[in-house]
């Protein structure tokens, strides 16, 4: 019986990392749960799992979940802490980290400084803090388990595979809704347009972080922690089909590949309860059905974001952070309106540009440069938008 926590379990990975234990009956246990603001969502889950302990982000939502589960003998808490204390349950044996953005960082660092095995889809935490999740995790013996296709993909390549002998980690990425679209309509793409992703279902943040490919800019930062690599040792190419996760080149010209169906539960069943491998939950893949595999560059005049990515891992330091708080703002800035698509890159490329590279010591300094990027990228929204 594993037992599992969850931070972020009514988002996307939340419910589908749900729907796996839902389909192994018998072999997981749900210990805690932490969610935002879906109290409703959340009220069904715990009475269909039956944690101890739940989490909310804010105290009133917390409160009114209290009234209505009090008899359920579950406990409530809420806020930071909250998830911070899901993070560290003592109950648990896997955490799956599953917050959207940088507030997935702390109880991420809860998780990993307990020693648990940790199931990573907050790519966030890795981006901004990877050298001290790494570091945490060393001291403590936690195991960091990615849970994004991509680089559960490398991850699954690289098993039982000498370091030394890998030449290019190479992520794929779908190309997301406006890969063949015409660079002169990108400026009038709507919010519903952005979300429109033609393989993924996902939250609204990083379907956006898909159609600019910042999504996949951040992945290249978090495989370099995850897998120990240089920047000049990650690649992107677009694959539409999003069958091929990731193919990983070897120095005696090998190229190993990961595919699967284009479903989040597989790399989140994998992450449970690797290194075992448990019976499928959907139909096998049918590459004879599927046809056609294809593969392309990054345009960089459709994705100018991709270069600020590799910038952010040479320049090191606080550069990853800056960019991942601008794209934080950017991003809801769109959602909300406020700015047009292109404009998103527009206000990160300004931002990072005025970025001015600091040293990282540790958690506070994080949340120094996190808070000043923040503010900075809202004054040039307000500015000049």
């Amino acid at each position: 019986m594993i037992k599992v926590a969850i931070l972020g379990s009514t988002g996307t990975i939340g419910r589908n990392t749900l729907d796996v234990i839902r389909r192994h009956p018998g072999r997981f246990r749900v210990t805690a749960l932490a969610a935002g603001s879906n109290t409703r969502l959340l009220e069904e889950q715990a009475r269909e799992f039956r944690p101890r302990l739940v989490s909310l982000e804010k105290k009133e939502d917390a409160d009114r979940f209290r009234a209505k589960t009090r008899a359920e003998r579950v406990q409530v808490t809420f806020g930071p802490e909250g998830a911070e204390d899901i993070g560290r349950d003592p109950d648990s044996d896997v955490v799956v980290s599953a917050i959207t953005g940088i507030k997935g960082l702390r109880p991420t660092l809860a998780a990993v400084r307990a020693g648990k095995k940790v199931a990573l889809a907050n790519k966030e935490s890795m981006v901004v803090a990877g050298p001290l999740l790494k570091k945490e995790a060393r001291a403590s013996g936690a195991k960091i388990i990615p849970v994004d296709s991509e680089h559960s993909g490398v991850f699954q390549c690289l098993a039982g595979q000498d370091a030394r002998h890998v030449k290019k980690v190479i992520l794929t990425a779908s190309g997301g809704p406006f890969f063949r679209t015409a660079l002169s309509e990108l400026r009038k793409k709507t919010v519903e347009e952005a979300l429109a992703h033609p393989r993924w279902k996902m939250g609204k943040k990083v379907t956006v972080d898909s159609a600019t490919l910042m999504n996949k800019g951040l992945e290249l930062i978090e495989a370099r922690w995850l897998f120990d690599l240089a920047p000049d040792q990650l690649d992107v190419l677009i694959h539409p089909q999003s069958i091929v996760h990731a193919l990983v080149e070897m120095k005696d010209g090998s190229v190993l590949a990961q595919l699967s169906p284009t479903d989040m539960r597989i790399p989140i069943q994998y992450a449970l309860t690797c290194p075992d491998r448990r019976s499928a939950i959907l139909p096998p893949l049918d590459l004879g059905r599927v046809g056609v595999l294809e593969f392309f560059p990054v345009e960089l005049r459709r994705f100018p974001l991709i270069e600020l990515a590799y910038r952010a891992m040479k320049d090191g330091e606080s550069v990853a952070v800056a960019l991942n708080a601008a794209n934080e703002v950017a991003v809801e800035a769109f959602l909300e309106r406020r700015i047009g698509f292109t404009a998103i890159r527009s206000v990160i490329q300004r931002a990072v540009d005025g970025h001015r590279k600091s040293r990282i010591r540790g958690f506070d300094d994080i949340l120094a440069v996190d808070r000043g990027m923040r503010l900075r990228t809202l004054k040039i929204i307000q500015q000049r938008y």
